[in-house]
């Protein structure tokens, strides 16, 4: 986008404003949520569908101009579509490159959209239920997560939370952590405790709050709850034999654990998740933040160029694991105070990696530095290829996985030279490709990658992600 002096910005932006208004519309009303590449545009601001237009255009290679953008936005509100998400910047860059094949911007989108419009008036649709066993990081990011779906059109309803217990103190303490967060900020809405019912109103959403710690002996059915899906946010069950004993109690139809598991199948969302029929199986795994982080790259290598070896660094945030203060710890380095120091300690995700994609087995290696921050992390890929390539050829794949195909949800393509760990806080991609930082050796042979991730929020996507597929309840997307 450019700009030639500020009052062509003020247009943009009335612009802006008046697309931010067709997509509140096109959400509550008719439950169709907007994309552009990929970004979510609820809840942004003016500034930020700019922003977003900006980067599109310059990761794209098209024009991707606002007005066209809010012109497609407000056709879209006239059309009786199904709920749905619907990329408005393909929309954008398919209508700017083919509009001379079409009578009007509205005939393009009834060609485009045949199979999302509303066959009558009526759309009969129930959300899953779903409840989060725990309430740490991610537990309250999937709880936000869920809670912004509320309304028409939403695949997934929290309705309960279950910890170890529940008085009026704790409800209300779990309550505030809720509400505000000192690395993604405030929660977007409102948070009441009803304590004499064991409950949280979530922007009038009822939530119970259940107080247990065995998973299997919980009879949801009597707050109502039916065929739920458990997300278990605890990591205590991270076995078949644990984690099915969600699966016992009552009202609850699958278990999800958001660690990597054994002897069920462990899915990073995009890359493997459709080698496994959600008929046929009752526990998940969705893996780690860092396999999620380097799964879907390691992909787009093995599948175009060829993997022989490699080792996996992992540049990590701090977690809860670790002593604030030096003091006693189980493990080596970990009780050596995490917010002043870089600690060496292990990750499984290199040897994770290859359940999720076979070929790699037995390939990589693996590390894991712990570093003073408390979100945000990079995993450095060294490795050796197949077959020989350039920083260019590396790029175009990426880039192109990034847009289009399986990953287009999962890798994030960044351009910026300038990049550093708080800028991908709060990113919905998985894996964020540091394209500019891309090295190979003289010979072509050897290529080192840099993949940044929000190791809670990036993460917490992939499991709402994998949640729909495995419950089923997946909208129809354009993109």
């Amino acid at each position: 986008m450019h700009f030639e002096n500020p009052a062509e910005w003020l247009n943009q932006k009335k612009s802006a404003s008046t697309l931010n208004y067709y997509i509140g519309e096109l959400l509550f009303n008719k439950g169709v949520e907007l994309m552009l590449f990929r970004n979510t545009l609820n809840e942004v601001s003016i500034s930020d569908i700019l922003s977003l237009h900006d980067y599109a255009e310059r990761v794209v290679g098209k024009p991707i101009e606002i007005e066209t953008s809010t012109a497609i936005a407000g056709a879209l509100l006239k059309m009786n579509l199904i709920p749905s998400k619907v990329d408005i910047g393909k929309l954008n860059s398919e209508w700017t490159a083919r509009k001379n094949d079409y009578e009007s911007l509205e005939a393009f989108l009834n060609h485009e959209l045949e199979d999302f419009k509303m066959n009558g008036n009526q759309f009969n649709y129930k959300p899953t239920d779903v409840v989060l066993y725990g309430f740490g990081r991610i537990g309250r990011l999937c709880a936000r997560a869920i809670i912004e779906m509320t309304g028409l059109g939403a695949q997934l309803r929290l309705r309960a939370i279950v910890t170890r217990s529940n008085d009026a103190t704790q409800i209300k303490k779990r309550a505030d952590l809720l509400r505000l967060d000192s690395v993604h900020g405030p929660f977007k809405g409102v948070i009441e405790v009803d304590a004499d019912n064991s409950q949280l109103i979530i922007n009038g959403e009822k939530v119970h709050m259940i107080a247990s710690n065995d998973p299997g002996s919980i009879d949801y059915t009597k707050y109502g709850i039916k065929d739920a899906l458990v997300i278990d946010n605890t990591g205590v069950w991270r076995t078949q034999d644990t984690l099915v004993k969600h699966t016992q109690s009552v009202g609850v139809k699958k278990a999800l654990l958001t660690a990597p598991g054994k002897e069920m199948p462990n899915i990073v969302y995009g890359v493997n998740h459709r080698e496994y029929e959600p008929t046929l199986t009752n526990t998940w795994s969705a893996a780690s933040c860092t396999t999620n982080a380097i799964g879907p790259v390691l992909k787009v290598i093995e599948d175009k160029l060829g993997i022989e070896k490699g080792h996996i660094e992992t540049i990590h945030a701090y977690t809860n694991d670790q002593n604030l203060l030096d003091n006693f710890h189980k493990k080596d380095r970990r009780g050596r105070s995490a917010a002043i120091n870089m600690v060496i300690t292990e990750t499984g995700a290199a040897k994770a990696v290859s359940k999720v994609i076979p070929e790699l087995g037995g390939k990589l290696t693996g590390s894991a530095v712990r570093v003073p921050t408390p979100n945000g992390s990079l995993a450095v890929m060294s490795l050796t290829l197949k077959n020989e390539t350039s920083v260019q050829e590396i790029q175009d794949l990426v880039k192109d996985a990034a847009l289009q195909g399986d990953l287009r949800n999962q890798i994030n393509y960044s351009i910026e030279n300038e990049l550093v760990s708080t800028d991908i806080i709060g990113n919905s991609c998985c894996s964020v490709f540091d394209s500019p930082a891309t090295k190979i050796s003289a010979d072509g042979k050897n290529a080192v990658l840099y993949v940044w991730y929000d190791n809670e929020y990036g993460y917490t996507q992939q499991v709402i992600r994998l949640a729909k597929y495995i419950m089923e309840t997946q909208r129809k997307i354009y993109d």
